[in-house]
């Protein structure tokens, strides 16, 4: 593939070494990040150009990547007055990378059209470990013909890219995967929860059930650390509930019931109520673990 002028804004722990996929992969890439440091040591390490706004940076692009923290974050990048939108050139393809509500995604669409050029909603899955391994899920929403042009560019940096429908699809399909996620997760704490309380060796368990039906990506990846007590291994607390508080949103809308995730989102909670904010998704067994000192000394 011919090297592509790229803008990438938000150089976050995902954006980061996103960005460092396609300098390496021979592009020419111009970054922005609200703290300048960040941007400068991405420099240090890559190839590429520094903007000082959005709009600067999409007004050199033919692509631009946005990967940042929520709806607020992207309409100020995207729509601001320093946004990509008062930068970008007729023909251009805008990419979000970050997760958010499907509505706002159709919106930055309709803009897009309305300034002749093109948008797909493009969240990822897999995590800051994935996005420096190169090994990220995308899904995406948008035009089928727009999506195949800029599949090789989600190449560098992704294992698999799918188009799931019109824009909005996008962010539809990554609320699935948190929804899936969430539920998965809390399973896992209550059985290692429960697995210690009934006086088995948990990894024993795990050893075992891991190669039946109770198998998933969260036990093989988690349960050791979940175990260990350590959460700083993943995403991060405050952005699943941001994620579920989208995905409840939309159902309120769509009339699904999600009485599991509503449930899993008051856990999340809870570890928040702990000192979890910053803490990964697996904490959900640090609850358990705290209401159990709690009852232990309630009998004490």
């Amino acid at each position: 593939m011919s090297a592509i002028s790229i803008a990438f804004i938000g150089l976050g722990v995902m954006g980061y070494p996103m960005a460092g996929w396609l300098s390496n992969s021979g592009h020419r890439v111009t970054v922005y990040n609200r703290t300048t440091e960040v941007a400068e040591r991405w420099l240090s390490q890559y190839s590429g150009e520094l903007a000082q706004t959005p709009q600067q940076a999409a007004a050199v692009a033919d692509i631009i990547f946005t990967c940042v923290g929520n709806d607020n974050d992207v309409s100020q990048v995207v729509l601001g007055d320093q946004g990509v939108m008062a930068g970008i050139k007729a023909g251009a393809v805008l990419i979000d990378h970050t997760t958010t509500s499907a509505e706002l995604a159709r919106q930055i669409g309709g803009v897009c059209q309305a300034a002749n050029c093109r948008f797909i909603d493009a969240p990822v899955s897999g995590g800051q470990q994935g996005a420096e391994d190169g090994q990220l899920t995308v899904m995406c929403g948008g035009d089928p013909k727009c999506f195949a042009e800029i599949e090789p560019l989600l190449s560098c940096y992704a294992k698999a890219a799918q188009i799931m429908g019109p824009i909005g699809s996008g962010q539809l399909c990554k609320m699935v995967n948190q929804i899936c996620i969430a539920g998965l997760v809390q399973g896992l704490a209550e059985g290692l929860n429960f697995a210690r309380r009934a006086g088995l060796d948990a990894h024993q368990v795990v050893e075992v059930i891991s190669r039946g039906a109770a198998q998933s990506w969260q036990m093989e990846n988690r349960y050791k650390t979940m175990l260990a007590g350590e959460y700083e291994h993943g995403f991060a607390v405050e952005w699943m509930r941001k994620d579920l508080a989208y995905a409840l949103a939309e159902a309120d809308n769509n009339g699904a019931e999600l009485p599991v995730t509503q449930l899993v989102d008051q856990f999340y909670a809870e570890v928040q109520e702990l000192g979890g904010n910053r803490w990964d998704t697996s904490s959900l067994l640090a609850r358990l673990v705290a209401h159990n000192k709690t009852e232990t000394e309630t009998k004490g």
